[in-house]
């Protein structure tokens, strides 16, 4: 086994790192679908759900950059081009949503799929005794969870 200047298997780390570019590509979308409900939400509910779509996408542009960095501390680059990010993204495109109800089930579908990315990732993590993404994985995790189930709860609905 070889291990890279923080310690870590470089071959472990390198499936890390694909898996991490994975998320940067599915968040890269999901932030930019929130920028579009952000900007096109119409309705009774406008003034609530744009300041809350925009305190998402605010932590969004923040995780993509976490992300990123990670990615780098791995030694690999990270995917940086809107061509990689809709090659590898499996995050629903919302496109001229601007319905409520339809706005806050995009960010529900989109922030599932992230979770199922970011649980393989914990995994992965956690088998190659990576606790730096370990630990950002997990704290995602607890947020999006929570974040889930407010949006459910918005909806009428239960996780």
């Amino acid at each position: 086994m070889t291990l890279n200047s923080i310690g870590l298997d470089t071959i472990k780390t390198k499936g890390l790192a694909e898996d991490l570019n994975q998320l940067l590509a599915n968040f890269q979308l999901y932030y930019q679908n929130l920028r579009g409900i952000h900007w096109n939400i119409k309705g009774r509910a406008f003034f609530d759900l744009h300041v809350k779509f925009e305190e998402l996408y605010t932590d969004a542009n923040l995780k993509v950059d976490l992300i990123a960095e990670r990615i780098l501390t791995l030694g690999v680059t990270p995917l940086h081009t809107f061509e990689d990010y809709t090659k590898a993204a499996k995050v629903p495109v919302g496109k001229n949503i601007s319905k409520d109800e339809k706005a806050v089930e995009l960010i529900v579908e989109s922030l599932t799929e992230l979770l199922k990315i970011e649980r393989k990732i914990l995994n992965a993590s956690d088998e190659a005794n990576d606790e730096g993404t370990n630990s950002m994985m997990s704290d995602f995790i607890t947020e999006q969870e929570k974040t889930v189930w407010m949006m459910k709860a918005w909806l009428g609905e239960t996780v």
